[in-house]
């Protein structure tokens, strides 16, 4: 306890209630080709139709696989981080058709737009995209214009003074007012044709302009919070009339030390309609994924426990060998990571049509430069129907392989295995493009692809558990591997506690205290037969205490899946007893 200077007592608390926390292990995370919405950043979806609303729903071959794999992962959990892969090349609409600009995600915008005036461009599309073409933005900043105006019918009253501009200046002519609205013109957005997608009222051209209840009125701030379809870049041109120039942007008070009106409207000088233009879905290549996959490197910065790589690129036109850069680079961002599994499929080729074969697809998972037991690879694709272009699709497997995963968590615990008749049903196809017989399960089996085999009455189902671990191992279970990343992702943030804490006896029994209990609990749910917690002067010598290391050895006896069956079926005469054969077959 601290030295009193005279007698006295103090009081002090000693927290020795840490117990091993408890980890996710369902939250999925994919790199994917969209229409619309941030790209280069990730964004946590936890339904299909939030999916739809960040990412649009797909309107083309190209973008309705990945957005089709995302949502097949979410029919089983709805935990998912997505990453929109940005293609070479791709632009925003603006509100001039002689400027381009690419703008990725809100940081971006933030980082470099925000801050700044575009002296040709009043606005942009929030996102790069050819649907931000579709729209158009209409402002009505003077209560002359607003006569004519054709969405005067959406407000209340014309612009004029706000409320916080007479308090601040005194009079009523700042005229700081402004409204706006967005318009989807060629209905690329909601079906519909000149759609009112936003609209906003009583906004100011003042920069320091407050509501009533103290929030920014100012209107590049406000678009820049709560629009999802457009950013402010720069702001309109003054009346020619006025000589000094523009004002909007500076503080009420700044504007109202300018003779006649404080702030000047965009009369006889800017259209107060812009069409945007100039956008471009851009090409994608395998950068694209790779880059996006980069933000996923660092565990620290995201947390995920699966990985799913859906068409690794196939229907953006990516040619086989950057297919397979793709999935490589899946497979190295789960190893690397080391807590967390990546889910692959084979190439379309090696599944639908004529040349679909176990034996291609094996040769497939061989051409794999990365390859460990946080890989995971199934055999195929399937066909299913997609209701928002109303066609049937091929789609891989490995989301709904991934989504088994979280089933098995939220019906067990990740030391199961998800495959069987009991967790490994596969949701929502019309058929496979390869069911693999028992032959071809052997080929793939032998080759580390787990088969998913469509059985007559008894549903579509995963039929195998193995991981790309490459070599006989415990690690080359699916179960397995993720009850280690469980153990040690749990077991390393409570052993956190004993960093700057003295490496002696009291340090060692408090952390052994906090383990055994835990590895109990795992070892009742079934996830281990035996466990041994060795952290004492055995392994912490010495020598490891002066270089300031704790050593703590923990000693796993895994559970195992069942993988194979023997039933024997021995047919004896009545005249002998049963305790004469048992154990001899």
């Amino acid at each position: 306890m601290a030295f009193l200077v005279s007698p006295g007592v103090n009081t002090s608390e000693i927290d020795l209630t840490t117990a091993v926390p408890a980890v996710g292990t369902s939250t999925g995370a994919t790199v994917g080709h969209f229409r619309w919405g941030p790209a280069n950043t990730v964004v946590q979806i936890s339904s299909e139709s939030d999916l739809a609303q960040v990412y649009f729903a797909p309107d083309s071959d190209a973008t309705a696989v990945s957005f089709l794999s995302a949502a097949n992962f979410l029919a089983y959990g709805n935990d998912l981080r997505v990453i929109r892969a940005l293609a070479t090349g791709a632009n925003n609409a603006t509100s001039n058709s002689s400027h381009y600009v690419s703008i990725a995600n809100d940081e971006d915008y933030f980082g470099d737009e925000y801050n700044s005036s575009n002296t040709h461009v009043a606005f942009s599309a929030r996102y790069p995209g050819v649907v931000g073409n579709s729209l158009k933005i209409s402002v009505c900043d003077t209560t002359a214009n607003f006569a004519g105006w054709a969405y005067r019918g959406l407000f209340d009253a014309a612009p004029n003074t706000s409320n916080y501009a007479y308090t601040v200046t005194n009079q009523r002519k700042a005229n700081d007012e402004l409204h706006i609205v967005v318009v989807d013109e060629d209905g690329l957005i909601s079906g519909t044709a000149n759609t009112v997608l936003e609209r906003y009222s009583n906004l100011s051209k003042a920069s320091d302009a407050k509501g009533d209840s103290g929030e920014s009125i100012y209107y590049k701030e406000v678009l820049y919070r709560n629009s999802k379809y457009i950013h402010w870049m720069g702001h309109p041109s003054a009346n020619a009339a006025v000589a000094d120039g523009n004002v909007w942007g500076v503080s009420i008070a700044t504007a109202n030390a300018r003779a006649g009106n404080a702030f000047y409207s965009r009369a006889n000088v800017d259209a107060t309609t812009y069409s945007l233009t100039n956008a471009s879905d851009g090409t994608l290549a395998a950068a694209s994924y790779t880059n996006g996959l980069d933000l996923l490197a660092n565990n620290s910065y995201v947390d995920i426990s699966l990985l799913f790589a859906g068409d690794c690129g196939h229907t953006a036109g990516l040619s086989d060998g950057d297919q397979r850069t793709v999935a490589n680079k899946f497979l190295q961002t789960a190893s690397d990571r080391k807590d967390s599994v990546a889910f692959i499929s084979p190439a379309y080729a090696n599944v639908v049509g004529s040349s679909a074969s176990a034996s291609a697809i094996v040769s497939y998972r061989n051409a794999l430069t990365q390859g460990s037991s946080y890989g995971v690879m199934d055999s195929g694709w399937k066909y299913q129907y997609d209701k928002y272009t109303d066609k049937y699709r091929w789609v891989p497997l490995n989301p709904d392989v991934a989504g088994l995963c979280v089933r098995t968590d939220q019906q067990r615990d990740p030391w199961f295995s998800p495959a069987g008749l009991s967790r490994g049903q596969i949701r929502n196809l019309v058929k496979l493009a390869f069911n693999p017989t028992q032959g071809d399960r052997d080929t793939l089996y032998k080759g580390d692809v787990n088969p998913v085999v469509s059985f007559p009455g008894e549903g579509t189902v995963l039929f195998g558990d193995k991981t790309l671990q490459g070599r006989p191992s415990a690690f080359d279970r699916i179960n397995v591997r993720r009850l280690f990343i469980v153990l040690e992702k749990a077991i390393s943030r409570a052993a956190r506690s004993s960093l700057f804490e003295f490496n002696d006896e009291f340090t060692r029994a408090q952390f052994i205290a906090l383990v055994e209990p835990f590895l109990r609990d795992v070892q009742g749910r079934r996830g281990i037969y035996d466990f041994r917690v060795v952290c004492d002067e055995t392994n912490n010598t010495p020598a490891v205490v002066d270089r300031n290391e704790f050593i703590g050895d923990i000693y796993i006896k895994p559970a195992r899946s069942v993988n194979f069956v023997q039933l024997n079926f021995v047919a004896v005469r009545s005249g002998v007893a049963f305790e004469e054969i048992v154990g001899r077959f």
